[in-house]
């Protein structure tokens, strides 16, 4: 037997305890080095342990509500649920509890005819293999009623994931100046922005700021007792007030409707402004859209985002200046019909053939372009005409509310370009600077700035954190102006054979200027030549004895060229805010009362019933339930005396009930917690609905309502 050599041995025991020596040392130098260091290979140990035993709840802000001066909501935060489904048996830990869908067949025929879809259809969702399921888009976007008639159920296994979404009761009521938010896609982020309109505009103080919760947590994700929680509470957004007057802006916009019937335009904008303080009392654009629906086919606002030439209505801000300047004589006489430029350029009059010699004051009335050029040719000049156009607010932003205004030009230099200008071509304008630079119309004078937005307010303390009022700019013309002007205006649409007599209403209180514009060939230059290319206006002021309102309209290639859509909408609105204003001769006056609602959720129904009667409040209880599940109008909404609250029961066999005379916002709130589909014909009140009351309600039911304003409408007086 072969031995060992004893010296190789100590040899390699010796290697080893080295190499063992070594090793120790670098570990006890890596340690070191981890406790030392901030970092290591460039990640912060310290943040690394931090989000690794913190957690961070986000407590989200609630988006601020939007309103009319009526105190009534256009745009608000709701509820929405999505029915989710677990499938896997590993989150039951107690067979008698069972936290999974247990019986698939069971489960989906009773889910089957609340969420209006096949037995089938919802198994194959069921049959899935995953820890849970959704139901696609009959699954999403539920409301209360319907999650408490899934919860009644008690099927194991299902749940609810909560979102908000951004609601506009009213459909497209004032679509284009409320604008719209959009909710995140995601389902980690629910917050909601602003993309249109005020709620762009005034994103920041809607959406309020989110606050949040820290804790430290074990393994299993519990909070650690006794570990320091860190809470900053949510901002909520604030709430804000708009200057639109609920019924003034049903009257704009059913003479929309209604101007539709029979003639076709590219796009129709009409602007009433509170004649005294310059509050935008109604604002509309047809085509229109539903920011529920986002069905948009055009995304600027005719009220400041786009401008255009604006025609005859500009020759009584320049009718203005000449008077501020001292040059004008209405006495003063010129040849009518056609006018040539030095360069050898003819401008007509609409009526080329002239009307023979006549006055500055009947050129006015008879809107006579060659008029305006022989006032400016004779007494004035461009740079007189443009500081007077810049006064008045031409060729600036006036500071309305809605994102991305436009200026307009006032581009004019040659003599051709000054005499077009006068006249309100060559140069282009917006509806709300038009509307704006006749306020001194309606103010002796005194130029003042428009306004959206009435106040803002805290909706959590009922704070005013801002409060717009009449401003005034400044001075831009004398009382012998304005009285001259206002007696122009009224010859134009009340005296006979004038421009603006189609305008004329038996009271004889409404008064204005006409304006025709050419429309300009983007692609050769000049202007289109057709008899519908051009772009119809009005601009007016009612009552002319006390003038309450301003109204600027304008209409884009309406068909034949006519002025008929505009003097019919603008008659039909006047004749309904005459009965508004009580100032109609009509022995039906209009008095309205408003009632604030009060919360009656969860509350015994025979005692809410007992309050609303010592309130002569009208309601109507919808099924024989014990306890109010939902309310419409919802607490701290604004409705008439003659209006009505519904109480929904805890009754799931409730019919339908009858919304006649309802306002569409309170009809259309009321069906859709019912689960029924809502199509809406018109804008205003319902006067008519396609289902009868006392229908038994099924799934998918779909119900259509026909609308009408509040007030009747009468005729139009010619």
């Amino acid at each position: 037997m072969r031995k060992r050599k004893k010296g190789n041995n100590i040899k390699y025991s010796r290697v080893i305890v080295f190499i063992s020596l070594l090793l120790f040392c670098a570990i006890i130098g890596r340690v070191i080095q981890l406790g030392m260091s901030k970092k290591i290979d460039g990640i912060d140990l310290k943040q690394l342990a931090t989000k690794r035993v913190t957690k961070t709840d986000i407590i989200s802000a609630k988006r601020g509500n939007i309103y009319s001066s009526n105190g009534d909501i256009l745009a608000q935060n709701v509820s929405s649920y999505k029915l989710i489904a677990y499938l896997d048996s590993k989150r039951t830990t107690n067979k008698n509890r069972p936290q999974h869908v247990v019986d698939k067949e069971l489960t989906a025929s009773k889910l089957a005819p609340i969420l209006g879809m096949e037995k089938d259809e919802i198994l194959k969702y069921l049959n899935k293999k995953a820890y849970q399921t959704e139901f696609g888009t009959h699954g999403k976007d539920l409301n209360e009623i319907t999650k408490k008639q899934i919860e009644d159920l008690n099927l194991p296994g299902l749940d609810f994931y909560e979102t908000f979404k951004r609601y506009y009761p009213k459909g497209q009521f004032a679509s284009y100046t409320i604008g719209y938010a959009k909710s995140s896609s995601n389902d980690e982020d629910t917050s909601i922005t602003g993309e249109m309109g005020i709620e762009k505009q005034y994103n920041k103080i809607l959406k309020g700021k989110d606050g949040y919760t820290t804790y430290q947590k074990d393994l299993k994700g519990y909070k650690i007792a006794d570990t320091p929680v860190i809470t900053k509470d949510a901002e909520q957004g604030k709430d804000i007030y708009l200057t639109l007057d609920e019924n003034i802006q049903f009257f704009v916009e059913q003479a929309l409707n209604n101007s539709n019937q029979g003639y076709n335009w590219e796009w129709f904008h009409i602007t009433l402004l509170d004649a005294k303080t310059g509050a935008v009392l109604a604002t509309a654009t047809s085509p229109s859209f539903d920011p529920n629906k986002r069905n948009i086919t055009n995304y600027l606002d005719m009220l400041c985002q786009s401008a255009y030439e604006p025609g005859s209505t500009m020759k009584t801000f320049t009718y203005m200046a000449a008077m501020e300047n001292g040059v004008y004589n209405g006495t003063e006489t010129y040849k009518s019909g056609v006018y040539t430029t030095a360069d050898g350029t003819e401008i007509g009059d609409w009526n080329r053939n002239g009307w023979g010699v006549i006055s500055f004051d009947k050129g006015y009335a008879l809107s006579s372009n060659v008029g305006v050029i022989n006032l400016i040719n004779r007494h004035m000049n461009s740079l007189m005409l443009r500081q007077y156009f810049k006064k008045l607010g031409f060729g600036k932003k006036t500071g309305i509310e809605i994102p991305n205004e436009v200026s307009g030009k006032l581009g004019f230099k040659y003599e051709t370009e000054i005499y077009n200008a006068g006249f309100g071509q060559g140069i282009t304008t917006t509806p709300i600077q038009n509307a704006k630079a006749l306020t001194p119309l309606t103010n002796d004078g005194m130029l003042l700035e428009p306004y959206l937005v009435s106040k803002i307010v805290d909706s959590e303390t009922g704070e005013v954190i801002l409060e717009n009022k009449r401003t005034e700019l400044e001075r831009v013309a004398s009382t012998d102006t304005i009285n001259k002007m206002l007696s122009l205006m009224d010859d134009t649409v009340n005296g006979i054979g004038n421009t603006g007599s189609g305008y004329r209403i038996d009271s004889h209180e409404l008064i204005g200027k006409t304006g025709t514009a050419q429309i300009a060939n983007e692609k050769s230059g000049g202007y289109l030549s057709g008899k519908e290319d051009i772009i119809s206006s009005f601009a007016g002021i009612y009552p002319k004895s006390s003038p309450k309102v301003i109204i600027y309209a304008s209409v884009k290639k309406p068909s034949g060229g006519s002025q008929k859509p505009i003097s019919n909408a603008v008659k039909e609105i006047v004749n309904n805010l005459s009965k508004y204003y009580g100032e109609s001769t009509d022995t039906n006056k209009v008095e309205i009362k408003n009632y604030k609602v009060k919360n009656y959720i969860n509350k015994n129904i025979d005692k809410v019933k007992l309050e609303l009667e010592n309130n002569k409040i009208n309601y109507v209880t919808l099924g024989n339930g014990n306890k109010v599940m939902k309310q419409t109008p919802e607490k701290g909404e604004t409705i008439t005396t003659n209006d009505t609250i519904f109480l929904i029961t805890n009754d799931n066999n409730i019919t339908v009930p009858n919304v006649i005379g309802l306002s569409s916002k309170i009809a259309k709130n009321l069906l859709q917690d019912l689960n029924i589909k809502v199509n809406l014909d018109g804008v205003g009140y319902v006067t008519e609905q396609s289902i009868s009351e006392g229908t038994a309600i099924t799934p998918g039911m779909e119900i259509k309502l026909t609308l009408n304003p509040k007030f009747n409408l009468g005729d139009s007086n010619e």
